[in-house]
């Protein structure tokens, strides 16, 4: 019986190449991914890359050719003049680097604390609360858009930055709660303990682990400031005044009822972006390794 399995022929292999039957399917499906994953990169950059070119470009160019390429012919930069003169975008983006930035520092901050108060100290309604957290990034805050308003009127915080800065933290916080609640989970309970034993307090210990979930950090920090620069509803209803309007509602300006400034708007949505589109070539690693690892255990 050896003897007949020793002598029978290999038959995972054509040509004397074993495996090569087994990796045809893998390669398949791994073209197969790629494709998908091509074909949803250029639907998401398409548009945008059509939005930067038409910015460069004369009324008449952009509805003439919208796909086309800026010629001698079409190439205008009169959008971004007008924004830059007629349009009050300096401020615009100062209120939005503001609003962006401490709505940021307070989510990382309070969330941080928050995760950390979840998972280390055992109490009765730590579960409940947890759950709570859930809930409250299934349910959109923007339908409580009347309480909001309501609250800020009582507290004489309309038309400030400070109304968007708290209410976008609290938007963020139940996301940003749950995400590092899963990174604290993993740290070492060994660290934690041998810290304590040598006689750290809680917020010493918490900045022991700080460095083992600084990825989970980078992700909040990104994750929240996406919609917060992005976001139309609460600048309009809660700071429209021109003094503290935010790059988004900025932009309104060059629409009108009867005519539209076309450069200057896709101008302006250009140089809006401009930040974010930075920020992500910068820390795209971080924000998907932040979000697959945090999500992933």
């Amino acid at each position: 019986m050896p003897e007949t399995l020793a002598a029978s022929p290999r038959v995972d292999s054509p040509g004397g190449q074993p495996g090569r039957r087994r990796r045809a399917p893998d390669v398949l499906s791994t073209g197969f991914v790629h494709a998908i994953l091509v074909f949803f990169c250029l639907l998401s950059t398409v548009p945008i890359l059509v939005v930067v070119m038409n910015s460069f470009k004369t009324t008449q160019g952009i509805f003439d050719d919208p796909f086309g390429l800026p010629n001698g012919d079409t190439f205008n930069l009169d959008g971004y003049r007008n924004v830059l003169s007629r349009g009050n975008f300096l401020v615009n983006y100062q209120n939005s680097a503001t609003v962006t930035v401490s709505t940021i520092v307070l989510t990382v901050v309070l969330g941080t604390l928050a995760a950390w108060a979840l998972v280390e100290y055992r109490v009765r309604i730590g579960p409940a609360l947890a759950g709570f957290f859930i809930i409250g990034i299934m349910l959109p805050i923007r339908l409580g858009t009347v309480p909001l308003l309501e609250t800020m009127i009582s507290w004489g915080l309309v038309d400030t930055l400070l109304a968007l800065i708290l209410v976008y933290t609290a938007m963020q916080l139940p996301l940003a709660i749950s995400l590092m609640m899963t990174y604290f989970r993993s740290v070492p309970s060994e660290l934690k303990e041998a810290a304590r034993i040598d006689g750290a307090g809680e917020f010493r210990t918490l900045g022991i682990a700080l460095p083992v979930v600084r990825t989970g950090i980078a992700a909040v920090a990104s994750i929240t400031m996406l919609p917060v620069w992005n976001d139309l509803w609460f600048p309009l209803i809660l700071a429209p005044n021109k003094r503290n309007q935010t790059v988004t509602l900025g932009v309104q300006q060059f629409v009108g009822q009867f005519q539209s400034d076309y450069p200057a708007l896709l101008a302006a949505l250009t140089l809006g972006a401009v930040p974010l589109v930075i920020l992500f070539t910068v820390f795209s690693r971080q924000y998907v390794a932040g979000l697959t690892s945090g999500y992933g255990k």
